[in-house]
């Protein structure tokens, strides 16, 4: 089966390289049934606070980069969180594996575990071929995306049986027709997750309410993050195998890997309704993780990007957190050391 610890491994990008700053402004009822909302209401705005790294209209706080002043024009805040749902309409399994494909028009499907081995893993493979494992944690419903686009999927699960060895403990084969081609890259999931109750839903509305539009909203986020997270090398060391970012625990700690940075800006950028795509791949040799963003003016902008007035540049914030200026743009070039392997 795939391994995909590798993406939690690229600290050594960090001692190579500088930054380009730029200068222009799951849950989840049962198969049984009992549908909840597919949207969350984000209650209120917080207006012009000026608490850490967030700062008000018209400040350059810590994690701002927005000058607008008062008067300036505001973006519309995403009023709603898309939230996935185990809405119990369409349903496969057996006494272990529960499988609740009743959204999977909207990019996700929902599995539960509930089988006697200590662990399990999700494996789907996507139309083009490409096969993506997951752990499934606990005994919830754990969220995976469906980012291949319309097609034939095959999900199996796998339980757990001796050292690094499972076994097939169920198979479905999936027929997937999108309504919205955005959806698998605006919902949570298991990998960027977030409730209406998220601590980085209440960090992106502060962050909206200082923004004119989404491209200030993106630049906004994109400095929050490089501000306001460091780069854990203890953690880069040990993360197991099976890691899975918790977003409100690195705005806590303020820190993480290049795994937790493209975590929680997707989760910023898709919390107010801007589609992003989590991507793990290739940066050079080393494994990595960024973020692709689809804005209304200009399509999908590819491998992170930043917007300096004139032009679109790569934009990875874990290495603007960690490096700073001219080398940066060097590095990154025209993006061609950047070769996407999964998309979430």
């Amino acid at each position: 089966m795939h391994n995909r610890s590798k993406h939690t491994y690229c600290a050594s990008l960090f001692f190579l390289l500088l930054i380009l700053l730029f200068g222009s402004s799951c849950l989840l009822t049962g198969c049984s049934g009992g549908a909840s909302s597919k949207a969350e209401a984000n209650a209120g705005h917080s207006g012009g606070s000026n608490t850490d790294g967030s700062g008000g209209s018209g400040s350059d706080a810590d994690g701002s980069g927005s000058d607008a002043d008062s008067s300036s024009q505001k973006r519309a805040d995403a009023y709603a969180s898309l939230v996935p749902t185990a809405s119990g309409e369409t349903c496969y399994g057996d006494d272990s594996v529960s499988i609740d494909a009743s959204n999977i028009s909207d990019g996700y499907v929902m599995v539960r575990y509930t089988g006697r081995s200590e662990k399990a893993k999700a494996q789907i493979t996507i139309p083009d071929g490409t096969v993506y494992t997951y752990t499934i944690k606990g005994s919830d419903y754990n969220t995976f995306p469906l980012t291949g686009g319309n097609g034939d999927y095959t999900l199996k699960v796998y339980e757990w049986v001796v050292d690094n060895s499972y076994a097939l403990a169920f198979s479905k084969d999936l027929s997937v027709s999108l309504s919205d081609e955005f959806k698998p890259f605006l919902y949570p999931n298991q990998y960027v997750w977030f409730t209406g109750d998220s601590q980085v839903v209440a960090l992106g509305r502060e962050l909206s309410d200082q923004s004119a539009d989404d491209l200030d909203y993106v630049q906004n986020s994109y400095y929050y993050v490089i501000r306001n997270i460091s780069y854990d090398n203890d953690k880069a060391e040990n993360t197991p195998t099976d890691y899975v970012p918790d977003i409100d625990t690195i705005l806590e700690e303020k820190k993480g890997i290049c795994f937790d940075y493209a975590s929680l800006m997707a989760a910023l950028l898709r919390s107010q309704s801007i589609p992003t795509k989590l991507e793990v791949g290739y940066s050079g040799e080393a494994y990595h993780a960024w973020i692709s963003v689809y804005l209304t003016e200009s399509g999908w902008v590819d491998n992170i990007i930043e917007f300096d007035g004139k032009d679109w540049v790569l934009m990875d914030p874990t290495l603007a957190a960690n490096n700073s200026s001219k080398a940066v743009a060097k590095y990154i070039g025209d993006g061609s050391k950047y070769t996407v392997k999964y998309s979430y």
